[in-house]
């Protein structure tokens, strides 16, 4: 993705509950999904309007060795709010726990 300031890139990880901060989560504890994948990603990215690209084949640089994809997305707000307005979607989809 060449640097353009109308997208933002959306890792799993960042929503992932499974992960530490300093893994790359960027979600509270309360906001966050036990792993999320791409697919449930895409689905709440497409119910947000955000246009979703999913690049299955990238890796997180901090864990560069396990290809979990990624997902672009117009950048309509800062990415920690589309994040857990995202992580929002995926916990109403999974239902009540």
């Amino acid at each position: 993705m060449p640097n353009d300031k109308s997208k933002q890139v959306i890792w799993p990880v960042y929503l992932d509950a499974t992960k530490s901060r300093g893994e790359g989560r960027i979600l509270s504890m309360k906001d966050s999904v036990k792993s999320p994948v791409l697919r449930e990603i895409e689905k709440a990215a497409i119910e947000l309007n955000l246009a979703p690209v999913v690049e299955s084949d990238k890796a997180y640089p901090k864990s560069w060795w396990v290809k979990s994809g990624r997902v672009i997305v117009d950048k309509k707000a800062p990415k920690s709010i589309t994040s857990k307005q995202i992580a929002a979607k995926i916990i109403k989809y999974r239902g009540p726990k």
